[in-house]
């Protein structure tokens, strides 16, 4: 398996983890019946509740864009030292990203996602502009 597909087993599993996090810190503050009910109604919660909510929503939207990428620059063949850092970049701002966003730290959450993002567009510009 190349570094950048161990990099996106790892993003996947960093998602899967920022959901059970919410989820646990749900079933906390709301309950497991609420937690497990249909939600028909929003009941009030934490700031934090809150953040981690969007960070798990954020993660989806990031993976969105990674894994495809990831998934071109392999199967074209354009894997290199680079792309293999820019792909364990953005796990590293995944993983920094999640306490970054709950514990509600500014502007260092935004740093943070920049660099995922920019690991992503430089994905995209290798898949599209190396070796042509």
């Amino acid at each position: 398996m190349t570094s950048e597909l161990s990099a996106l087993v790892i993003a996947i599993l960093l998602q899967a983890a920022a959901i059970g996090i919410a989820g646990a810190q749900m079933n906390r503050e709301l309950g497991l019946r609420y937690n497990a009910g249909p939600r028909d109604k929003s009941p009030e919660m934490s700031p934090r509740l809150g953040r981690l909510r969007r960070a798990v929503a954020n993660g989806f939207e990031g993976l969105a864009m990674f894994a495809p990428l990831v998934l071109v620059v392999v199967i074209a063949g354009k894997t290199s030292a680079l792309t293999a850092i820019a792909a364990w970049v953005y796990v590293l701002a995944r993983l920094a990203y999640i306490p970054a966003y709950a514990l509600a730290w500014s502007p260092w959450r935004s740093v943070i996602w920049l660099a995922g993002f920019l690991a992503t567009i430089l994905l995209a510009g290798i898949a599209l502009f190396a070796g042509t």
